[in-house]
C-alpha cells in the first residue's frame, strides 16, 4: 500500500483525498519510482475541475499530476534505462498528456523510456519546479520568438512559474522585459528575476502603462493568462509583432477574428503546447539536458519553489487557484 491523493468526481479543491491504493509491481518496461518532489501545475487544477483539456471523461478514481522527480525503486522486466537507486524525473507518461495522470502518489510505476536522469548539480525540487515549466519556455524562446537585444517584451504573470523563467530567459537574449504582476511582493520578486518593469495589473489597466514604457508596442506578448489579458495585449504589441498563448490560469481566450491581427498592426499568434517536445523520448531527453545545463550555469537561476506536503495538496490548490504565491509550488511525498 501507498498514500496518494485521489478524486472520485470532478469539483473544487475538497474533492482531493488522501487515500491508500494498491500498487503492483512494474509490468515490462516500466521503473517503480518512489518519488521525492511532485510538481503542482495549474494544469492539474483544471483536471480536477473537469472539462478543460480532456474530451471524453476521465475514468474515476483519478491521481492527479503530471510531473515529478524521485528515485528508482525497483524495474520491471526488459528495462535497460534505469537501475535502482537512479535521479529521475518525467513529464507525462507518454500518452495525451492530460490523460495517464497519476503523480500525486508516494511511489508511481513509470514507462522507463520516460524518464530522465537528474545532474547531481540539479536537486530534485529544483527538477520537478523546472521540467514542465521550463521546456514550455524552451519551446517559445526557441522555436517561436527568441528575443533580440533591445527587444521590449511583455510577460503576463511575470512571477508565475513559467514566467519567472521567461523572464530569465528572455533577459539572457539581452530584451528588455515589461511584467504584469498581481500584487507589489510579486513585482518585487519578478525584478529579482530580471524584470526591467513592472505593472500591478490588478490595479491598473496595462495596456496605457506598457505604452508609457515603450509607445511604439512591445515586439512580443508572452501570455500564461489567457481569457483575461490575451485580447487586450493586441493593442500592445508593434508591428509585425508575436502574441504567444501558452496558458490559461483565467480561462480560455475567446474566439478572436483573424483580421484583428491586420488591423492591429498585422501580429502573427502562438498557442503552443508540449506535445512536441513529449511525444519523442529522445527529444525530451535531449532538451531535458539543455535545460538542466542552463541550470547549473546560471542562467535560470533561484527557481524558489514554495512546497507543501503532498497530503496538503488541498491546500495547495486552494493557494495556487488564488495566485497566493510567487513562483513554482512543489508537494513532497
Amino acid at each position: 500500500m501507498v498514500k496518494a491523493m485521489r478524486i472520485h468526481a470532478h469539483g473544487g479543491p475538497e474533492v482531493l483525498q488522501w487515500e491508500d491504493i494498491d500498487l503492483p509491481p512494474p509490468g515490462p518496461g516500466e521503473a517503480r519510482l518512489r518519488h521525492t518532489a511532485i510538481a503542482l501545475n495549474f494544469s492539474d487544477i483544471n483536471i480536477r475541475r473537469g472539462g478543460f483539456y480532456q474530451k471524453d471523461p476521465l475514468p474515476m478514481p483519478l491521481i492527479p499530476g503530471n510531473e515529478a522527480a524521485g528515485v528508482v525503486e525497483s524495474v520491471g522486466p526488459g528495462v535497460t534505462e534505469v537501475k535502482p537507486g537512479d535521479r529521475v524525473g518525467y513529464v507525462g507518461v507518454g500518452a495525451g498528456f492530460f490523460a495517464k495522470n497519476g503523480s500525486y502518489a508516494e511511489e508511481r510505476n513509470v514507462p522507463a523510456a520516460r524518464l530522465v536522469h537528474l545532474p547531481k548539480d540539479v536537486s530534485d525540487i529544483e527538477a520537478a519546479a523546472v521540467m514542465l515549466k521550463g521546456l514550455t519556455s524552451s519551446n517559445i524562446v526557441n522555436r517561436i520568438y527568441r528575443p533580440e537585444r533591445g527587444d521590449h517584451v511583455l510577460i503576463h504573470a511575470a512571477a508565475s512559474g513559467v514566467g519567472l523563467i521567461l523572464t530569465q530567459w528572455c533577459k539572457h537574449f539581452g530584451a528588455i522585459v515589461i511584467g504584469t504582476v498581481g500584487n507589489a511582493e510579486k513585482a518585487r520578486i519578478a525584478r529579482e528575476h530580471g524584470a526591467d518593469h513592472t505593472i500591478l495589473y490588478r490595479q491598473v489597466d496595462f495596456v496605457p502603462e506598457v505604452k508609457k514604457i515603450i509607445p511604439g508596442g512591445v515586439r512580443a506578448v508572452l501570455d500564461g493568462v489567457g481569457k483575461d489579458t490575451f485580447e487586450k495585449s493586441m493593442d500592445c504589441a508593434a508591428p509585425f509583432g508575436t502574441l504567444v498563448n501558452y496558458g490559461n490560469a483565467s480561462g480560455h481566450v475567446p474566439p478572436i477574428d483573424i483580421m484583428q491581427l491586420s488591423l492591429k498592426g498585422t501580429l502573427s499568434m502562438w498557442r503552443p503546447g508540449v506535445s512536441h517536445f513529449l511525444g519523442d523520448p529522445a527529444r525530451f531527453k535531449l532538451l531535458c539536458s539543455e535545460l538542466f545545463d542552463l541550470v547549473e550555469k546560471g542562467v535560470l537561476k533561484n527557481i524558489a519553489a514554495r512546497t507543501y506536503a503532498l497530503k496538503d495538496a488541498r491546500q495547495a490548490h486552494i493557494d495556487a487557484e488564488r495566485a497566493e504565491h510567487a513562483g513554482p509550488v512543489v508537494l513532497l511525498p
